[in-house]
């Protein structure tokens, strides 16, 4: 598997599918990958998530409300695919909400096949775990595990056994967006525990919001940071102005890794 983070250290990104709308996103999603940010997380709009703060949630209910379903986030993986010369782009599915009432294989099936560099199950419980990830291994789809700074031995063994895509390692407990920055000297034991468990890369969010703080996760020896509900407020913000949503991701992206050098955009295609 290719690294999903080649140059240290790496960004991903999260947003809701559907919000901004698929023609905006889509032109995000090439934005993105001209400033070479290594992920985004797509999340499959779900409601009422205890795992996120307002501005996540505000996200998933306009998604929700625009009628947006699995079926259209894989429809923008599939038009991403072949198309980016460095994004990848992770899907994140609720367990009750999208993958129980289809079911885990078609849920994993349809993944695989649009492309998508991994998927990350949101909210399952320990039951339903051991088929996604079976399903996922058999499909070749990555898979992205999840486990907490405090996490408890048994979780963060099998975040680290079942990560094939990387490890998202999550700062503090509390809804995303609410919590501190992130502390390097807090998060150095966990990184360390996931390393002797996996060569898997590890991702750490919530709580990082500036340049600073993705220089905090890497000074962990993480090797990203995840960007979550500051892009979606930056997002949110744009469209609530009437402004460029791009342009002001784009002003983010680069204040989240000021001396990164941005590569020259894409050709225009002539029609």
């Amino acid at each position: 598997m290719a690294d999903m983070f080649p140059r240290p250290p790496g960004l991903a990104v999260f947003l809701n599918a559907g919000d901004p709308p698929f023609d905006v996103l889509d032109d995000v999603a090439d934005m993105l990958d001209d400033h070479e940010v290594d992920v985004l997380e797509l999340g499959v709009p779900f409601p009422d998530s205890i795992s996120d703060g307002p501005v996540i949630r505000r996200s998933a209910d306009r998604a929700l409300a625009a009628g947006t379903e699995l079926e259209d986030a894989l429809a923008f993986v599939e038009r991403a695919r072949g198309r980016h010369r460095h994004l990848r782009v992770v899907v994140l599915a609720d367990w009750a909400h999208t993958v129980r009432p289809r079911s885990t294989a078609r849920v994993v099936t349809a993944i695989a096949a649009s492309g998508a560099a991994g998927a990350l199950l949101h909210g399952a419980p320990p039951r339903a775990r051991p088929e996604f990830y079976d399903r996922a291994g058999a499909a070749g789809l990555p898979v992205v595990t999840t486990c907490y700074a405090t996490s408890s031995p048994d979780v963060v063994a099998e975040a680290g056994v079942h990560a094939s895509a990387y490890v998202y390692l999550v700062t503090h407990y509390g809804p995303s967006g609410t919590g501190p920055p992130p502390d390097p000297a807090a998060l150095r034991a966990p990184v360390d525990a996931l390393r002797a468990l996996t060569d898997a890369p590890i991702a750490a969010g919530f709580g990082v919001r500036t340049a600073a703080d993705v220089a905090r996760v890497h000074a962990a020896g993480a090797d990203a940071a995840v960007v979550g509900s500051a892009v979606v407020a930056r997002a949110e913000a744009s469209s609530a102005r009437g402004g460029d949503v791009v342009a002001g991701l784009a002003s983010l992206v680069t204040e989240l890794r000021p001396h990164h050098r941005r590569r020259s955009p894409r050709p225009v295609a002539h029609l």
